[in-house]
């Protein structure tokens, strides 16, 4: 398919552009998934809704695209939702802590399902330390227990999803699939997305699509564009459940750099060895991830209510 038009559409600048129905929007990122436009015409694309920013029914139609296309895991016990955790910024400064909330949870009873890749050389990912930590990545989709931790690698979902987020190692900019893969959860059974976002504009976008997808969805600032919270500081917490929005804290002030044995460095290993000394309790939770786990398990017992 030539998708020239809606290049012309969406890439005349930021005042010129003009934004997708939700139903166009689906039908491009179905040919993007697909793997029917040219590496030219995907790094097009990239750009031009890089400029001109995405709309929530732009997005949406982004999301149904996906979803009618991926790949997914499920929970194994109908009465347990399961925990779908984003991945994809990694450590670049900072400890990797995604598998760490991972593994807390799954202590804690839930089934969670973590899905990323790789999108920038040098930063840490969660399939790294969770194979540090002797879980490996899955190799196809499977039924996830309670208390168990998967982590389901981007290109398993959909090689086209992954090729679009490859696209940030060719131009350097992140694209519209940095926030799709933000709002994606399976089709079936009952499940509860942890999502993030670095800037109020995504707050804004993530927070409208949650609405409009009906989703049930804990959404905060990250740690470095992951959807662990950053134990230095109180985040806002906004939540949805069945689309329906509501806020749980604002966020708090000040900053606390005194986390016990917090290591400095980020590689793969010392996440993993942090992580197990936590899990043991030979360290504490840090309190950014106790009352985070808490709005978890709060959401958990409230969505499962009759």
């Amino acid at each position: 398919m030539n998708i020239q038009h809606y290049i012309k559409t969406i890439g005349r600048g930021a005042r010129g552009a003009r934004a997708l129905s939700r139903a166009q929007a689906s039908e491009l990122m179905g040919e993007i998934l697909d793997g029917r436009i040219s590496d030219l015409a995907l790094g097009a694309f990239c750009v031009a809704m890089r400029i001109k920013g995405e709309t929530p029914e732009e997005m949406c139609g982004f999301v149904d695209a996906a979803q009618a296309r991926l790949q997914w895991c499920s929970s194994a016990d109908a009465t347990r939702p399961l925990i779908v955790i984003p991945s994809y910024n990694g450590a670049r400064r900072l400890p990797l802590l995604t598998p760490l909330l991972a593994l807390l949870l799954a202590q804690r009873g839930l089934p969670v399902l973590l899905h990323g890749m790789a999108t920038e050389t040098g930063r840490t990912t969660s399939a790294e330390v969770l194979q540090a930590l002797g879980n490996p990545a899955l190799k196809a989709p499977t039924a996830i227990a309670p208390g168990q931790v998967a982590y389901l690698p981007t290109a398993v979902m959909h090689p086209g999803l992954a090729r679009l987020l490859a696209t940030r190692e060719a131009i350097g900019l992140r694209s519209s699939g940095h926030s799709l893969v933000k709002l994606l959860t399976p089709q079936t059974g009952p499940n509860l997305l942890l999502s993030s976002y670095t800037h109020a504009d995504y707050h804004d976008l993530l927070g409208t699509c949650c609405a409009q997808l009906q989703l049930n969805a804990l959404l905060s600032r990250g740690l470095e564009g992951e959807a662990v919270a950053d134990p230095r500081r109180t985040p806002r917490y906004d939540a949805w459940l069945h689309g329906k929005h509501q806020v749980l804290q604002e966020q708090g002030a000040g900053t606390d750099n005194h986390i016990p044995g917090l290591p400095t460095a980020i590689d793969a290993n010392s996440c993993a060895r942090y992580t197990e000394q936590v899990l043991s309790g030979q360290l504490p939770i840090p309190a950014g991830l106790a009352q985070q786990i808490a709005w978890v398990l709060q959401l958990v017992q409230t969505s499962s209510a009759p």
